[in-house]
């Protein structure tokens, strides 16, 4: 099942859930007694199946409820209309950039909990930890099995003449492109990754296009040779009968192993401003950080796990040994406006 799928499929229960939530809080701005100490509202960027299973465990350790919306877009202009009497103790969201929007837009509080501190490493926690990281994930380059014999790529290496008409993407505007690119400005500045992103574009072999499942797709289909994507779709379509085939005839690379590693990006959480649970949310966010659902993480999602004790299975054991750009996605997302203008500059999506 796909994950567009799965969204059609929630929609419903997520409108019902945005309703109960919404009737609770008064005209007058307080919050009535529904939101007692024994529960958690959390506003989701990521799909309520992949992280449902999480949650009915902390549920049963605990005891404290938990109510979930889940909303493609729009959670942080949400946020500002609510206001103090938002509902919304949590935010979870599938990467840094929508975790540095919420810390930016003043929507969110620091968080001191030594558990987190000991399950997340620095690297994929805010500054001022007002960010955490839950999850891991890898922009890799995919490539054919029978067409591409060299896999010691890098990102650099997209750019090269060698590739000309062989390489897939999606839009240069999705956020995990946009995240790729704002790393390459950090490791190179802002004119020298201009040149490789027209260079990328140069070697294009159709128009950015689909999600990253079809890069895969495209790859198997003899589109390219070359794509990116995060290596979490790949797993995704190995457990899938109906994609699997695609997934054999395509590599996963992790680019940079010569150099500094592969660019990271991280599924992560914030307290809001607002929290009117704080201390149950904290021990959410503590949980999602610990072994227990740091395996769920990774054995149902095929993600990596934030907490460096926690050891994945099948996939991501074998791809455990790989060297992850240590930059600071701090430092990442500092660049990211940076990167929207380079996309649009260059056209990529044209």
């Amino acid at each position: 099942m796909t994950r567009q799928t799965t969204q059609s499929r929630t929609l419903s229960a997520s409108s019902l859930i945005t309703r109960t939530l919404a009737s609770v809080t008064l005209a007058a701005g307080i919050i009535s007694p529904a939101f007692a100490a024994d529960e958690v509202n959390i506003y989701s960027y990521r799909q309520p199946f992949l992280i449902q299973p999480m949650l009915d465990q902390f549920t049963k350790e605990t005891g404290i409820k938990t109510n979930i919306v889940f909303a493609q877009d729009g959670v942080a202009e949400r946020l500002k209309r609510e206001g103090k009497n938002s509902p919304a103790d949590l935010v979870l969201t599938v990467d840094i950039a929508r975790l540095q929007e919420l810390v930016d837009a003043g929507l969110t509080q620091p968080v001191d909990s030594k558990v987190l501190e000991k399950n997340i490493p620095a690297q994929y926690r805010g500054n001022n930890d007002e960010w955490f990281g839950l999850t891991l994930r890898t922009r890799n380059i995919y490539a054919s099995k029978d067409r591409v014999e060299n896999t010691d790529l890098s990102y650099e290496d997209l750019a090269k003449p060698e590739w000309k008409n062989k390489i897939c993407a999606r839009s240069g505007k999705h956020q995990y492109n946009i995240a790729l690119i704002a790393s390459m400005i950090a490791h190179h500045g802002e004119a020298e990754t201009e040149k490789w992103l027209k260079g990328v574009k140069e070697n294009l072999a159709q128009k950015p296009q689909g999600g990253d499942r079809d890069q895969i797709r495209a790859v198997a289909e003899g589109t390219c040779d070359l794509a990116i994507g995060n290596s979490y779709y790949y797993g995704a379509m190995v457990a899938d009968p109906e994609q699997r085939g695609f997934a054999e005839k395509v590599n996963v690379i992790f680019p940079n192993q010569d150099g500094r590693g592969a660019h990271v990006n991280v599924s992560g959480v914030v307290l809001t401003k607002s929290a009117p649970n704080k201390a149950e949310a904290v021990k959410l966010m503590e949980f999602l950080s610990g072994q227990e659902a740091q395996e769920m993480y990774a054995n149902m999602n095929v993600e990596f796990p934030v907490n460096t004790s926690v050891e994945g299975s099948g996939l991501l054991e074998e791809w455990s040994g790989f060297k992850a750009d240590k930059l600071p996605l701090d430092e990442i997302s500092k660049h990211r406006e940076a990167a929207v203008k380079l996309v649009d500059k260059v056209d990529f999506d044209s």
